[in-house]
Parts: structure tokens; sequence; C-alpha cells
């Protein structure tokens, strides 16, 4: 394959905005150099970029989008919405029906607040609680890479940059699956944590009496159980991750895969919390999430075509069912390539992500960069293993044969050293605190 266009745009791009893309997991220093395709178009689970590449894409947009690029119910339902005006001085009629249908769905809605993106959501939860607490503490999982991209959160990562030490120290971390870690926090604070907030499950899933153990604490010591919901709603479960592990969260947060990746998300819970945010009440008033394109039409048109395609096709037991085929054949590949220790496919079937170690078993972002500079050469554009609805089986087996191709390489890298195999600078984490 050739990138001559995307490497072009490249220097344009980081140019005129800073790290060249709006996203950090979108930049160039996340993909092999000169190997970084600038997309034009996608359809289903593939894309094509600048210079005619066509590419099988897995994680399509951060994990948005669900059910396939361009997938027509959402996009139709969207142009029907375009042509009635897309922002009013008013609430649009929508904005109560995309309510009504995200509370058939998701069991802990009572109230429910639409916004732009998923920071708007989690940074909305955390306001409300300490509205609700009195209190100025929160506790996040810190196995979990990322909340938001407001100061009470990136204080608390490796890119802290500009935040006050007063907020950094706000933020307390806890471990997943580890209840005595939290616990530790509690004695510490005693009386001061508004929050926990967690998501559901990453590549490791809850521990028995987890949940249940996170949801008495809470209860124990006056503290709002905040479940963010941004990657496992739409994914683990049509009704969200809570409705398959039986989790009671006061607030939780969607965003993502309910819009098939249009620009929308919620924040839900229970009454007494989010009547904060109104007026019907006489404690003091929460500004929440008021922002001028929180409500656009055409975003929550996107969102209740998206529940009305999980509503009636089988979009959860598909995404399972061919992420289960996809980690069973390239698991097999992998072994039969002498690399299973070094490239382990990890999560749940619906949302699997890949490892990449060196010979010595350690985390290795040059093997990383080996891996994707091979099977972005065949075609496959895979950051993550991520599937969404529109994969195919024939995606499947086009996928294992680029993996199993370039896992051969890997290995062969492994034995004689990866520097006659790599071609320029290693990949870098996205989060980090110098360039």
């Amino acid at each position: 394959m050739k990138f001559d266009n995307s490497n072009r745009l490249r220097e344009r791009a980081n140019a005129l905005i800073p790290g060249g893309a709006h996203t950090y997991a979108k930049g160039d220093d996340q993909f092999p150099e000169g190997m970084a395709p600038y997309i034009v178009r996608g359809r289903g689970s593939h894309v094509w970029d600048v210079d005619g590449n066509e590419f099988i894409e897995y994680g399509s947009g951060l994990r948005a989008v669900t059910l396939g690029h361009a997938f027509a119910p959402v996009v139709e339902a969207v142009r029907r919405q375009l042509e009635y005006g897309t922002n009013f001085i008013r609430p649009a009629a929508i904005e109560l029906e995309c309510a009504e249908l995200f509370r058939e769905l998701i069991p802990s809605a009572e109230m429910v607040k639409f916004c732009k993106n998923g920071s708007d959501a989690t940074s909305g939860a955390l306001k409300l609680a300490r509205a609700y607490t009195g209190r100025d503490l929160v506790a996040v999982c810190a196995n979990q890479p990322f909340f938001s991209v407001d100061d009470w959160f990136i204080g608390s990562s490796a890119m802290p940059g500009g935040i006050p030490a007063a907020t950094r120290a706000l933020t307390l971390k806890f471990n997943y699956n580890d209840l005595a870690s939290l616990d530790a926090l509690f004695d510490q604070y005693p009386g001061k944590i508004a929050a926990v907030i967690l998501e559901a499950e990453k590549e490791t899933p809850p521990a028995p009496g987890f949940f249940a153990g996170l949801r008495e604490r809470c209860d124990r010591h006056g503290t709002v159980l905040i479940l963010d919901e941004m990657i496992t709603g739409f994914r683990w479960h049509k009704n969200g991750a809570q409705t398959l592990y039986g989790i009671r969260p006061d607030l939780s947060t969607f965003g993502k895969g309910l819009g098939n990746g249009f620009s929308v998300s919620a924040l839900a819970g229970r009454r007494d919390l989010m009547r904060l945010g109104g007026s019907d009440h006489d404690r003091e008033r929460v500004f929440l999430m008021s922002t001028t394109h929180g409500a656009e039409t055409h975003g929550l048109a996107a969102a209740m075509a998206t529940m009305r395609v999980y509503q009636s096709q089988p979009v959860i037991e598909t995404l399972w069912q061919r992420g289960r085929q996809l980690a069973e054949r390239l698991r097999k590949a992998a072994a039969d390539a002498g690399v299973s220790e070094h490239i382990p496919i990890l999560g749940q079937p619906c949302c699997l992500v890949f490892g990449s170690r060196d010979e010595k078993g350690s985390p290795s972002q040059p093997f990383r960069t080996l891996l994707l500079q091979e099977i972005i050469q065949r075609g496959t554009l895979a950051s993550s293993l991520v599937v969404n609805y529109s994969h195919t089986e024939d995606d499947v087996d086009r996928t294992v044969v680029a993996f199993a191709e370039a896992f051969s390489i890997y290995r062969r890298a492994l034995d004689q050293g990866i520097e006659k195999y790599l071609r320029g600078r290693p990949v870098k984490l996205a989060i980090r605190p110098y360039a």
C-alpha cells in the first residue's frame, strides 16, 4: 500500500492542529511511521483513505460506531430530521421522545439529560454527587484509562499539565476488583468522598461479589455510585452492563454507541439526584449540562434510530458471536505461530483488544508497532479488535489471514531481533507527559 497523500496531509495537519488530530488516540504517533491513513469514507465495517486504500476497520470511531459506518436506518433518520431544523429557542418534541425511549432501555434512568460527549456526562454526574453530598473528593478506578477531559480527571492522569495542584488533590484512586483499596480510602477520608466512579468492565471481568460490595460500601458511607457506561452501554447488553451484571448505580453515563457515532451522550439516574439540575426542589440548584448543542435534534434522531435497531435486531448477540469467532481463530493462529504468550487476545468478545510483548514477556511499543505495520499493509486497520454489527464472517476470515501472516513475522522478530523488521519509529502511549 502507498500512503503518499496521507503523509502529505499529516504534515499540513500537524502544522495547524495541535497533535495533528482532535483526539490523542487518533494521532499519527499511534500508528507506524508513514502508515497513518486519513479516512475519507466508511461503509459498514470498511473504510477508505485518501490514497484509495481499503481497510477492514476495528474499533470504529473509538468504539462509538456499534452498528457500522453510514448505517442506513440511522443515516435516514438523521436526514429526515435535518429537513426540520436542528436547534431552536425552546425544547423540541423529539427531546422528550428520545428521553422516553432511553428510559425504556435503561432501568436506572428515572430521569435523563442529553449532551454531546462523554465528558459532559461524567463531569455532570460528579457535580451532582458533590452537590448532593456536600463533599469534594471523588474516587476513580485507577485501572481504567479515561473518564473525562475536565480538570477533575485530567489532573490525575499522566498529562496533568495546566491543572492546579488543589484540583489534582481532590481525585483519589482505587483498584478494580479490590474492595480493600476502596476501604482504605474511606478510612483515610471519612465522610469526605462524594462519589465513586468506574466502568463496569475493561479487559478484566468483575470478581464475584465486587459490585455488591461496592454498592454496600457506597450506601454505608453515603457516597454516590457512578457507573460509566460509555463503552459497555449498547455493547455488553442492550440495557447496559448494569443489567448484565445486576449493578444498581445511583447515576450512569452513556455515549459512543448511543448514536452510532453521532455526537450524543446521556446522564441518567435517580430522580432525587438528577432533579438538582432542575427547579422543582428547595435546595441550591446545580448548573447541569446547560449546553447550546446538547439536544440538537439530528443527534437525538440518530440516538432514537440506533436504540430502535437494538430493540428490533440481534445487535448484541451478533457483537458477541462475531467477536468470539475472531478471538478463537486469532488465538489459534497465534498458537500456530508460537506467539500466544506475546500477543494475548484480551477482553470480552464484544470489546476485544490485543497485547504486544517482547522476547522477555514485557509490554512493548516497538512490537506493537511491528504488528500494526504488518496488518495495515495487509488491509486491516485495527488498533483494537472491537467489532461492530456490520462485521461479517468474510471480514473475520480476511482478518485472521492478515494477522496470521503478521504473527509469523512477529515470531521471526522475537528470534532474530526486531530491528531487522521494524520500519520507522515505535508508536507511543497516547496519554504521556512529554513528547
